[in-house]
């Protein structure tokens, strides 16, 4: 006890504690427990004079120490942080003792070291400070890095950003590469908490700007108000006019008073132009403007001394099925008719005699300069073939045509310019039953033909092809007589009957019940029969034929020579229904014959005895 006391003594005394017998525990000495609570206790005490830290948390610190690979930072806590000086190039005035913000990521790693980040914690604060503007609307300032596709990088706050093409002005922007390297004014218009992403706008605070001017200006616009305007964009319907904060719309049609194939052959980009106000909507803000109502309106300059009668050349500017459109002057047209186009009734298309480009000259038909309308021909340049047609083209003359036009009824052929005539179906074959022009001619090929008809009042011709051969029906009425047989070839056939192709090129028709064959089989196409003409008609071209009949009117024949007793159907015969039907009626007729004969017998001595009598009579009569 002494001894503890001796040696413990320098420790007490510094310690100026006093420990006495009586209250020193010994138990708890000898199993070691006070030490260890004193321990605890001392780290307490040590613990609460450290800073409070988090992961994850931004906090401030201390520059202690700064060398070329690393800073070293105090933010109160037990160890000090290391942070790369990496992370402080684009802050080289870094000193010791400098006040900066840290993002604490680990509060001790492997090694017990505090790992810290200046870049995560400018990022956090950054984007902290992004939110902030975005809720206020607030007008930040932002690095243009570079060009990417569809706009720009832009840094924030020490964060890229994305600035769309069409957000950097309130123009179009046809070179991006100016803007890169520059610092500019922007708006933050949308963020991505997700994703981080950020979006920013320049053009939003040119709109703004803008927004007051466009009111100011259009409260002072007038209809008939001419402006000074720059050409900010041109369009195939039109060209966009900057008057100076608010944006007018040139139609296409108001550009020039001729005709125009785009806008760009008038104005051309960022150029300096006078333009007049024809319309406007404050509401809707739209302003129409107008170029060619600067100038004087070509009608007010056409030529005084012009009347109808006179010739006139210009271009043809448009075409259309019903005509086409002649300018004279630019902003003066006069319509050509396609009626007025070609002396010719059978109107066609007016492309096929004009087409756009071609400079021609035209005769004024009518001219109302109050309305601004023009009427022009040009087959009036040439004589009107149908003054002299029936002299030209007298009736029953022959002439090659040109073959035009084919309906279903003929063949439109022209004999020259102007002068078309109709073949009509019925008048290009004698013998051929066509049933479509084409099946006998073509488009643009030469047809001989034969004056017909001439109609000089409504300018028409009759023609006939047929005509130029003899009718080959007076000698047909002398080949196929009623009765006689030919060969013929079955070329059509259908529910009504077959057509029959005869000998000389000529066509007969046989109903069905005239086709049937001996064996009682219908004959098919292609099919080589010989057969019997039962009508013939000149006039309405028609024969009327039988196979049929070849073998029935010949067996009937046959057995009309035959004596009565010898009538019968042999075995070898091959009976048929057509013979059954005729051997009953053969037989029903020798049995009226019969009859009749037998009453004539028994009549006959009768009548005998009458006469006798009756002369007897007459000759007591003269005694």
């Amino acid at each position: 006890m002494e001894e503890f006391n001796s040696t413990n003594e320098p420790q007490l005394e510094a310690q100026k504690t006093v420990v006495t017998p009586e209250a020193f525990d010994w138990d708890t000495y000898e199993k070691g427990d006070s030490i260890n609570t004193n321990r605890q206790r001392d780290t307490e005490l040590y613990d609460k004079t450290l800073s409070q830290i988090q992961n994850q948390e931004v906090v401030e610190g201390t520059v202690v120490s700064i060398n070329k690979r690393e800073v070293v930072v105090n933010i109160g806590y037990k160890s000090d942080g290391v942070i790369p000086y990496a992370e402080f190039r684009y802050n080289p005035d870094l000193k010791v003792g400098d006040k900066i913000e840290v993002f604490i990521e680990n509060q001790e790693d492997k090694k017990g070291q505090l790992i810290l980040s200046h870049r995560l914690a400018r990022h956090a604060r950054s984007w902290d400070r992004v939110k902030a503007a975005l809720e206020s609307q607030e007008i930040i300032h932002g690095y243009i890095k570079s060009r990417t596709k569809g706009g720009m990088i832009v840094e924030v706050f020490g964060i890229e950003a994305f600035l769309p093409g069409s957000q950097i002005d309130v123009k179009p922007i046809r070179d991006y590469d100016v803007f890169v390297d520059k610092t500019m004014e922007f708006k933050i218009v949308k963020i991505n908490d997700e994703y981080k992403n950020i979006v920013v706008s320049h053009k939003a605070l040119i709109e703004e700007e803008l927004e007051e001017q466009r009111k100011e200006i259009i409260s002072r616009l007038e209809k008939g108000q001419v402006l000074e305007g720059i050409v900010k964009n041109i369009t195939s319907y039109g060209v966009f006019i900057d008057l100076g904060g608010v944006d007018g719309l040139i139609h296409i049609t108001d550009l020039s008073w001729g005709r125009i194939n785009h806008p760009n052959e008038i104005v051309q980009l960022d150029q300096k132009i006078n333009v007049v106000i024809l319309d406007f909507d404050e509401e809707k803000k739209r302003i129409a403007l107008g170029l060619k109502q600067l100038t004087p309106h070509p009608w007010d300059a056409l030529d005084q001394n012009l009347k109808v009668g006179d010739k006139v050349k210009g271009k043809v500017v448009v075409m259309a099925d019903y005509g086409a459109f002649l300018e004279i002057i630019p902003g003066v047209e006069g319509l050509i008719h396609v009626s007025e186009m070609s002396w010719s009734q059978h109107l066609r298309s007016a492309n096929d005699f004009l087409k756009v480009g071609d400079e021609v000259e035209a005769v004024i038909l009518t001219l109302d300069r109050e309305e601004r309308k023009m009427s022009l021909g040009i087959k009036q340049l040439k004589p009107d073939p149908w003054a002299t047609i029936d002299t030209k083209y007298a009736v029953g003359t022959k002439h090659t045509a040109k073959v035009r036009n084919f309906t279903n009824f003929g063949v439109f052929a022209e004999l020259e310019e102007g002068v078309d005539g109709l073949i009509h179906i019925s008048d290009l074959s004698w013998t051929k039953k066509i049933k479509h022009p084409s099946e006998f001619t073509q488009l643009g090929s030469d047809i001989d033909v034969v004056v017909l008809e001439i109609d000089k009042e409504n300018s028409r011709l009759s023609l006939g092809h047929k005509q130029l051969e003899e009718n080959p029906w007076e000698v047909f009425e002398t080949i196929f007589t009623e009765g006689s047989i030919h060969e013929g070839t079955i070329v059509e056939l259908f529910d009504k009957g077959a057509v029959i192709a005869l000998p000389y090129g000529i066509e007969g028709f046989a109903t069905p019940k005239h086709i049937v064959k001996e064996n009682g089989k219908s004959a098919k196409l292609d099919e080589k029969l010989p057969f019997k003409v039962i009508e013939f008609n000149k006039d309405a071209k028609r024969i009327i034929l039988s196979h049929s009949r070849t073998f029935e009117d010949e067996a009937k024949n046959n057995e009309t020579e035959q004596p009565q007793t010898e009538k019968k159907v042999t075995k070898k015969a091959k009976a048929t229904l057509g013979d059954i039907e005729a051997l009953s009626e053969l037989k029903d007729q020798m049995i009226s014959e019969a009859k009749d004969d037998m009453l004539k017998a028994q009549e006959a001595p009768k009548k005998t005895r009458s006469k006798a009598k009756e002369k007897t009579e007459d000759q007591e009569g003269k005694e």
